[in-house]
């Protein structure tokens, strides 16, 4: 089955239609959309209009999921250094209500179609490594692979969603052209950091090949309940990701439990 084809049926099982955004009025609205979501400082916009204008003129992805011609999600995306055939995924979003229907599948299938049709063959994007759903999301139902851990990566964010934390994002790349490989299973794994009673992390061995890294059920919530243990989430999830994936070491899934699988690679 074609790109195209595997786009149109995840954007007919999420009941959206998925089309490119050209003019102001659909900036404009997916400005708006974005707000919406994350809530921002009203001087630091996620997008401008003048932005996304810009990028569409240079040739780059911006399109929007619609139901009955309401707005319900959108993504941003732009070209990567010349000769690579990638882009980057700068920014999607779902309307909130509507983040477990398939659309956000749809937006991604539908962006795959495009790129290949455009001559890029990967995209690449971040995810913080703390929201459980998008981790599973990106490297088990779309198959990107993790190949960076970046501490900090956007400084302190003001709105809804990232303020209060620091910035930590897993940066992946979803190879558009290759087979989608079947995630390795967690059994026998050595928790490399677990979780307590109280929902606090634990720190574990890394004496093994196959490691499991344990992050918080729900953030979002941890944040607005205890910004403090949110933080130590952070910190620890970092101290012991970060190094490893540095060192070549390979996450090759996530459990929907919580757990990154981490792979250790012969040095």
């Amino acid at each position: 089955m074609s790109a195209q084809q595997d786009a149109a049926r995840a954007a007919q099982a999420a009941g959206v239609e998925l089309r490119e955004v050209t003019d102001l009025d659909g900036f404009l609205a997916v400005q708006r959309l974005f707000e919406q979501i994350w809530r921002p400082d009203p001087h630091s916009p996620p997008v401008t209009t003048e932005l996304l204008r810009a990028l569409t003129k240079a040739g780059n992805y911006v399109a929007a999921a619609y139901q009955e011609q309401r707005m319900v999600g959108a993504c941003v995306a732009f070209f990567g250094p010349p000769g690579e055939a990638s882009m980057h995924s700068h920014i999607a979003g779902v309307a909130r209500g509507l983040s477990t229907r398939g659309v956000g599948y749809a937006i991604k299938l539908h962006q795959r179609a495009w790129a290949l049709e455009h001559g890029a063959q990967t995209i690449s994007w971040t995810f913080d490594p703390l929201v459980s759903r998008n981790a599973y999301f990106n490297l088990v139902k779309l198959g990107a692979t993790a190949v960076e851990y970046l501490p900090d990566f956007y400084g302190g964010m003001h709105d809804g969603i990232n303020s209060g934390d620091e910035t930590d994002r897993l940066l992946v790349r979803w190879d558009l052209t290759s087979p989608r490989t079947e995630p390795v299973s967690s059994e026998g794994g050595v928790v490399a950091l677990g979780r307590d009673e109280d929902g606090g992390p634990v720190p574990g061995s890394l004496d093994g090949d196959t490691l499991l890294v344990a992050v918080p059920t729900d953030v979002a919530a941890l944040r607005e309940a205890d910004s403090g243990l949110a933080r130590k989430w952070r910190c620890a999830v970092r101290d012991v990701l970060a190094p490893r994936i540095a060192d070549g070491d390979r996450i090759t899934g996530f459990d929907k439990s919580g757990w990154y699988v981490l792979r250790k690679e012969a040095r």
